[in-house]
């Protein structure tokens, strides 16, 4: 977009004129149309939806009569309700989330105090929690880390030296030489690439992804799937129960398992009050032949290739890696595909059987992060990063709900002198999210912190940049869903030749495609946006 494309909203943020032209194709048949409202109304998500308001609202009314009518209760419940809250303010739950349960307690709570006992003691999210721990710790011998590699690592950068370290000890997942690496600055350029890799798989194709959804993107892929799994390759497609659940044609998962593919849905969305239901499959991950893995933002939907226009262009990143890192990959799949199963995996037959395309330089480790555990790994990193940054430090992301560990760490490298950028969408998908993500502009340009939104839409890349040497690419938001709540993955990456195309992503985003936020714009923000922001920031951890 050129600089002369600009305009300006009501709102006083820099707009975009144009939107690309819609590609036709042979599968623009399978284009999502609207749906009509009486399907909408008598669909299977509103019946879920309609089931769990009916829960909450049984559940509000059966605590509320026993407090009105009976006495005891009433001194049972008040009991009960600051008992809950002196547990909760003595846990170690991050403070906002505390504050997210401490506020209801004093409205309501008696409804707050039944609810929160009841969602902390499930077991059927005990049991799913004891599964994954132990999947992980049988698996953990399958992960070990080249120490003749560390040795070099630590003589010659310290940092990258701790940062490895934390990921073997605390998380499992080992540092790789890099055997090569690609960056995709848009969906378009990781589809193109993703579907001739694919129609190259020999052995076995493994797919997990938050959403896939029902268009020319899934059309294209499923052709190729099909093909592959009656051609011999093994073919296993994992998706989330609430991102994919109502998107997918039966029809496709029929003829797929027809062919021979496997596919499950991964913590099914069902109308019943339960936590896990919070703990969703987030990840991204398709790995061919154990040799090519792929990691980002980007889902298998139309907008994310800019084949459908929800919220003006859809800007989202990936990176494909190749050699031995993609290992990582590959049992961050098995892992999650033997917990959803209950199966045993051979897992050697999944090893990766090159060094790579081409031996470049630098190093990468493939991560991920599960909410079943006390270990916030994504946050981990990018607390390093943001605290090992020296002269500049550039982050995209489409939701900035920072902890408050995570806005420290940002207002002491700005005022330390790095030059810190954030990105965020101009077009939201989620109007909340969106104002809670305004209300921090004006005291993160307090701290010097820039402030860019992307003017032609809406950006779903969860990028970090460093230094010219360090990059994280993946799929974890700057929220406390990404930060605590879903299983998330992402690409570490140092020294390795795709940086520099990563930089100059970047500077496009900067000098071309944003519009860098004042305080003249922090002003020109609505009236009910910034009242909104008070409410709903205090809510912001159970979003």
């Amino acid at each position: 977009m050129q600089k002369g494309t600009k305009n300006v909203s009501a709102d006083g943020f820099a707009i975009n004129e144009k939107v690309p032209k819609k590609d036709k194709n042979k599968y623009a048949k399978r284009k999502k149309k609207p749906k009509k409202l009486i399907n909408i109304i008598f669909s299977q998500k509103t019946t879920i939806i309609l089931l769990l308001l009916l829960q909450f609202l049984q559940l509000f009314l059966v605590v509320r009569f026993f407090n009105e009518n009976y006495t005891y209760f009433s001194i049972v419940f008040q009991t009960m309700s600051i008992a809950v809250a002196i547990y909760i303010l003595n846990t170690e739950k991050n403070p906002a989330y505390k504050l997210a349960w401490i506020v209801p307690l004093l409205v309501v709570p008696f409804f707050t105090t039944v609810l929160y006992i009841l969602l902390s003691n499930q077991p059927h999210k005990i049991k799913i929690s004891k599964m994954y721990a132990n999947k992980l710790a049988e698996t953990s011998r399958l992960m070990e880390q080249d120490e003749e590699l560390m040795k070099e690592i630590k003589r010659e950068d310290k940092e990258l030296y701790r940062l490895a370290t934390y990921l073997d000890d605390c998380a499992g997942f080992p540092i790789y030489r890099s055997g090569g690496a690609q960056y995709f600055p848009l969906g378009e350029d990781k589809f193109a690439v993703m579907t001739e890799k694919l129609r190259q798989a020999q052995r076995f194709i493994l797919m997990e992804y938050f959403i896939i959804d029902d268009g020319e993107m899934w059309g294209e892929i499923m052709d190729i799937l099909t093909a592959k799994a009656k051609s011999g390759v093994e073919v296993r497609i994992l998706c989330d129960g609430m991102g994919s659940q109502f998107t997918i044609p039966a029809k496709d998962i029929k003829e797929l398992k027809s062919a021979g593919a496997r596919f499950l849905i991964f913590n099914k969305f069902r109308p019943m009050i339960s936590t896990i239901q919070n703990n969703r499959d987030h990840r991204k991950i398709l790995v061919i032949d154990g040799n090519v893995g792929f990691c980002g933002g980007i889902n298998i939907a139309d907008e994310y290739i800019n084949r459908r226009l929800r919220f003006g262009h859809w800007k989202d990143t990936a990176v494909m890696i190749c050699g031995q890192a993609v290992w990582n990959l590959t049992m961050m799949f098995m892992q999650m595909w033997e917990v959803t199963s209950g199966e045993r995996t051979d897992y050697d037959k999944y090893r990766p059987d090159s060094q790579g395309e081409e031996c470049e330089e630098g190093f990468v480790i493939p991560y991920a992060d599960s909410p079943l555990d006390e270990e916030k790994v994504g946050r981990m990193v990018y607390l390093h990063m943001i605290n090992t940054a020296k002269k500049y430090l550039y982050i995209t992301t489409p939701y900035f709900i920072p902890d408050f560990e995570i806005i420290t760490a940002l207002e002491l490298a700005a005022k330390s002198g790095v030059d810190v950028r954030i990105v965020t969408p101009h077009i939201p998908d989620k109007w909340y999210i969106h104002c809670i993500t305004r209300s921090y502009y004006r005291e993160l340009l307090d701290m010097g912190i820039g402030v860019y939104e992307y003017v032609p839409g809406f950006v779903h890349a969860k990028n970090f940049l460093s230094d010219d040497s360090r990059a994280a690419v993946g799929t974890i938001n700057l929220d406390y869903r990404s930060l605590y709540l879903h299983f998330e993955c992402a690409v570490f990456m140092q020294d390795t030749p795709c940086i520099k195309d990563i930089k100059a992503d970047f500077e496009d985003l900067f000098k071309e495609k944003c519009h860098k936020i004042t305080m003249e714009d922090v002003r020109n923000i609505s009236f009910m946006s910034r009242f909104a922001s008070v409410i709903l920031r205090m809510f912001a951890p159970l979003l």
